[in-house]
C-alpha cells in the first residue's frame, strides 16, 4: 500500500475514534457527520501533501 493509502487509512480510523467519542457524549449525529466531513477533507489534503513526490532535479546545461 502506497503512503497516501496508508496515510488515508489512519486518518479514517482516527475520524472514527472521534466520531464514537462524540457519540458517547451525546454529540448531535448532525455535528458529528460535519466534524467528519471536515476531517476527511483535511485527511485527503494533508496525505497529498505529504505524499506528494518531489520532481527530479533538472539535469545541467552544457
Amino acid at each position: 500500500m502506497s503512503s497516501f493509502g496508508t496515510y488515508l487509512v489512519g486518518f479514517l480510523i482516527l475520524i472514527l475514534g472521534l466520531g464514537l467519542a462524540a457519540y458517547l457524549l451525546n454529540v448531535p449525529a448532525m455535528w458529528i457527520a460535519v466534524g467528519a466531513i471536515i476531517l476527511v477533507g483535511i485527511g485527503v489534503l494533508s496525505a497529498t501533501t505529504r505524499g506528494k513526490m518531489k520532481d527530479p532535479p533538472a539535469p545541467p546545461s552544457a
